[in-house]
């Protein structure tokens, strides 16, 4: 069968967040969303994406991005998923009759297919970007986000470290240094333990993007009490950020049109 789409997924991920308590770590969630979809085979289960990563956990992964949108989930640690109250609500409401007009409804699922493939058409493309490419990429969205004076370094000599610049906070400013990395498998602990003993002592900040993901490991050891902290920028949250800031993405408005009832009954 096809894997489910994205909006397919949410009910279900909110269910296994109440039936675990309300929240979880990543790895123990998977399993139990797989199992709301019985009709899923092993083979779907063996889909890949270009980049080397499993498309039915990127989905998954995608799927809680949307919900954190959305008020509806949110994240309290690094590696846990965590249900809200307004998330609980909708789960309330899921069996309630919506009265919505035929077009928007389907305009609105529409949106969401077309969404959910824009942004995977987008991870798609920094896939494709070289290593240098992906690094050039790096300042230009950091610039975006207000960072100033933010170079890249010299790959032979970066001892670890792709960029560095400054992030303007007040009146003050702090020295950020930031790391890319274009790999098929998740990043894990030891690149950055790496990344920070490269910068302890010069950078207050430091930055790791990755076209991939982080594993739990990388994601506990990003903020450790008294040590640098790193900032993870994992495929999906670039592309969020892309998105936010128009950086790579062209906006177009649509219009909608609604009749205007009391037009027609007017006395003449």
């Amino acid at each position: 069968m096809a894997l489910p789409k994205q909006t397919e997924i949410e009910i279900p991920l909110l269910e296994v967040l109440v039936e675990m308590g309300g929240k979880g770590k990543t790895k123990g969630i998977y399993p139990l969303v797989t199992k709301k979809f019985p009709s899923i085979t092993d083979e779907d289960l063996q889909i890949t994406l270009a980049s080397g990563g499993n498309k039915w956990t990127n989905s998954i992964q995608w799927t809680r991005q949307r919900l954190i949108y959305k008020g509806e989930m949110s994240t309290p640690g690094w590696g846990i998923w965590e249900i809200t109250d307004k998330g609980r609500e909708r789960l309330k409401d899921k069996g309630k009759i919506e009265v919505v007009p035929t077009q928007i409804q389907s305009l609105a699922e529409i949106y969401e297919d077309y969404d959910e493939k824009f942004r995977e058409q987008l991870l798609e493309k920094l896939y494709e970007l070289t290593p240098k490419q992906f690094e050039n990429f790096a300042k230009r969205l950091l610039i975006t986000y207000g960072f100033v004076k933010v170079t890249v370094t010299n790959i032979s000599s970066d001892g670890g470290i792709d960029g560095y610049g400054k992030l303007k906070l007040g009146l003050a400013s702090m020295n950020v240094a930031f790391q890319c990395k274009k790999w098929e498998g998740n990043i894990g602990r030891a690149e950055i333990d790496k990344f920070r003993g490269a910068i302890q002592g010069e950078y207050e900040q430091g930055i790791f993007l990755t076209t991939s993901d982080f594993t739990t490991g990388a994601t506990e050891a990003s903020l450790k009490k008294g040590a640098v902290p790193i900032i993870l920028l994992n495929g999906q949250v670039i592309v969020d950020l892309m998105i936010q800031k128009g950086l790579g993405v062209e906006r177009k408005p649509i219009y909608l049109y609604e009749i205007d009832e009391k037009i027609f009954f007017e006395e003449k």
